[in-house]
C-alpha cells in the first residue's frame, strides 16, 4: 500500500513546509503518512476526491465521525476502498457523540503511530475491508435468494391451488414451463404471481 487519500474537513495545512515544522503540523496525517513513506494526496473539495480516488489504495478520513456519513455516500460512487480514520485529539474530541453510529471503517489511524504501527494498522485494515466486502457480497446474495424462494413459494400456492395439485408438482410445473421458455424458474414464478395478483384486483 503507497498511495494513501486524505478526506479533510477544510483545506489542508500543510504545502510547502519551512525547515521548521510547528507541532500541530507533526500531528497531520499529510505530515505523519508522507514522513512514513507513504504518498499522501489530501483534500476537501468532492471534484478532486473523485478524480484521485481511483488511484488511491485507501482512504483517510480527518473528519469528525458525523462527517464521515455524508463522505462514505460520497465514495460509493465513485470506488469501494479501506477507509481509515484519523483519530486526532480534535476529531476525537468532536465526535463523542457519535460514538454509537454506525460508520464502515476498517481501521483507526493516530498520530502518535510509528511506522511499524501505521504498517500493521493499514495491513488489518485492508484485511477487514475484504472481510466486510465479502460478508456485504454473501449477505446480498442470501437475500436475493430469500426473495427468489418468496416468489416461487407464492407460484407454487397459486398452482396447487388452480390445478389441485401438490407442491412438488407445482414445482415441476415451474421447472418444465421455465425450461421451455428458456427463463429462470423465480422468474416464471413472478409473472405467475402478478398476473394472479392482477386477476384478483
Amino acid at each position: 500500500m503507497r498511495f494513501l487519500l486524505i478526506i479533510r474537513e477544510d483545506a489542508s495545512p500543510i504545502a510547502d513546509l519551512p525547515h521548521f515544522v510547528p507541532p500541530e503540523i507533526k500531528s497531520e496525517p499529510e505530515y505523519v503518512l508522507k514522513n512514513n513513506g507513504y504518498q499522501v494526496f489530501a483534500s476537501c473539495l468532492a471534484t478532486e476526491i473523485g478524480q484521485r480516488i481511483k488511484e488511491a489504495d485507501a482512504v483517510v478520513l480527518h473528519l469528525p465521525i458525523p462527517a464521515i456519513a455524508v463522505w462514505v455516500s460520497r465514495m460509493s460512487k465513485w470506488k469501494s476502498a479501506p477507509l481509515f480514520w484519523w483519530c486526532s485529539a480534535g476529531a476525537a474530541a468532536s465526535s463523542l457523540e457519535a460514538c454509537e453510529e454506525d460508520i464502515p471503517i476498517d481501521g483507526i489511524l493516530t498520530p502518535s503511530m510509528s511506522a511499524h504501527e501505521l504498517h500493521w494498522a493499514l495491513h488489518f485494515g485492508v484485511k477487514n475491508f475484504f472481510d466486510r466486502r465479502q460478508w456485504l457480497d454473501e449477505r446480498a446474495q442470501l437475500v436475493s435468494r430469500l426473495e427468489e424462494r418468496k416468489w416461487i413459494d407464492l407460484a407454487k400456492g397459486i398452482l396447487c391451488d388452480l390445478n389441485r395439485i401438490s407442491e412438488a408438482e407445482a414445482y415441476d410445473v415451474l421447472r418444465k414451463r421455465a425450461m421451455n421458455e428458456r427463463k429462470r424458474i423465480v422468474d416464471i414464478a413472478t409473472s405467475i404471481v402478478k398476473a394472479h395478483q392482477q386477476l384478483k384486483a
